[in-house]
């Protein structure tokens, strides 16, 4: 037996899950919910939709917020990018990576595809976060050039819309194995300094490889199914022992602000020190940073270009917590990036490597900061920033997050019209929610005016 046929055996022989994991699968589709609305307008969207209107036919799948619909593979792929290009989308520490973006959007786009049953989602979510984070945590990290979340995240996908169409085990496997095969290697993000652009991780495409992969072995095509049994690449162990009994979606992470999560130890540092000292941003003279290494690899502009580059920069998003404070930083948006305070603060910026801290990840991001300022210096370290399962964010925590992008962005009713979807979707009814991502979005006073 193949780790993949395992992982099919397994798939066809699910009953009911417990409690736990479904309501994490809630707070999931809330949260990404929240990613995609606050995306939905983004420049990288705009161009997804155009292109899959182009590339993909017309079908039962809702592209959200519009009144389009295409097949399964078009949809999914527009909808985790709106849910991914703003990079306020979940994480899982052990796999490095975020998998809602792909899952989500795959088993919704099926379900309305296959006309699969509402009750049914939850599930396919919690089954495709638990493939993929198993397989995104397989890898050796050592040997690994990038960090992406593309070449793994279509193993879930693949898994939960196989499941969730009623394929038998083997077209599972074959499903599983194709996607795996077919995933985008996104080698260039490994020595490319162009981090300020939209392909990012390959979300989207990993998604959309992942349903056709689906179709192709509900077809009849085969892949090598024995493509996760390389012990020098993936560790067997973490693939396959104690399946769906520890789930996997129970150890995401949800992110309180809209740039890379490596930056947040240091951003909710620079935060509590701000708070606790009363330090204006003015009377910065340093802040230095130590992190671990794989921190220093992203672009780290002190004056970014784009939306993309600033949220992969450190510096600038340390120093735009301290001088617009955390509001701003849940969705960093385009006249943000040259503020000049913001930009002055970012120089005085330093990152270094802990060694120490290095042994910690992936299981851990740490950061310690100081700040210097004119008159003292003062410390602050944090192994586990805010939305870790250890420092959670809880249901109303993600709905004030879902509230201030929606406030941004959305008419009162709109808004309140998902709120109401959310609430529904806590008590297990899914129908208004799956309706409200099927209709145009409202704009409020402030997007029309800016429209």
């Amino acid at each position: 037996m193949t780790i993949v046929g395992d992982f099919a055996q397994f798939l066809s022989g699910i009953g009911d899950i417990e409690p736990e994991p479904i309501e994490k699968a809630k707070a999931a589709v809330l949260d990404l919910v929240t990613a995609a609305v606050a995306g939905a307008d983004a420049e990288g969207t705009i161009a997804a939709h155009k292109a899959a209107s182009a590339v993909w036919k017309e079908g039962d799948a809702a592209v959200w917020f519009s009144d389009r619909r295409m097949s399964a593979p078009g949809a999914a792929f527009v909808n985790s990018t709106s849910a991914s290009i703003l990079d306020m989308d979940d994480g899982h520490r052990a796999a490095a990576g975020h998998p809602g973006a792909s899952i989500i959007p795959a088993v919704l786009a099926t379900a309305a595809t296959h006309r699969c049953a509402p009750e049914r989602i939850l599930t396919a979510i919690v089954l495709g976060y638990e493939i993929a984070v198993r397989v995104g945590s397989s890898r050796d990290f050592a040997s690994l050039t990038t960090l992406v979340s593309g070449p793994w995240v279509g193993y879930g996908a693949a898994a939960a819309a196989a499941w969730l169409r009623g394929l038998d085990t083997q077209a599972i496997e074959q499903a599983i194995a194709i996607a795996g095969t077919t995933a985008p290697n996104l080698s260039a993000i490994a020595y490319s300094k162009v981090m300020g652009n939209h392909i990012k991780e390959g979300i989207p495409w990993a998604t959309a490889t992942a349903l056709v992969a689906v179709e192709l072995a509900a077809a009849g095509s085969t892949g090598p199914v024995d493509l996760l049994d390389n012990e020098s690449l993936f560790n067997r162990n973490q693939l396959v022992d104690g399946l769906g009994s520890n789930w996997a979606i129970n150890g995401i992470y949800f992110k309180p602000y809209g740039c890379c999560r490596w930056a947040h130890s240091a951003i909710d540092a620079v935060l509590w020190l701000q708070s606790q000292h009363g330090i204006a941003a003015q009377n910065i003279e340093t802040i230095e940073i130590d992190t671990f290494s794989w921190a220093l690899r992203l672009n780290n502009e002190v004056a970014p270009r784009t939306v993309e580059s600033a949220q992969y920069s450190v510096p600038f998003c340390v120093a735009m917590a301290l001088t617009k404070g955390a509001g701003a930083l849940v969705e960093v948006e385009p006249p943000q990036i040259a503020d000049p305070e913001t930009l002055a603060l970012a120089r005085d910026v330093r990152l270094r490597v802990d060694p120490s801290f290095d042994a910690m990840f992936p299981q851990s991001v740490p950061a310690r900061v100081r700040i210097t300022t004119r008159d003292s210096s003062m410390v602050r370290e944090v192994a586990a920033p805010l939305g870790e399962p250890t420092n959670p964010m809880d249901w109303t925590a993600l709905q004030t997050k879902f509230r201030t992008v929606a406030d941004r962005r959305l008419d009162e009713h709109c808004r309140d019209r998902f709120l109401t979807a959310f609430e529904d979707m806590k008590q297990g009814r899914l129908e208004s929610l799956l309706a409200a991502l099927e209709m145009p979005l409202v704009r409020g006073s402030r997007q029309a005016k800016d429209a």
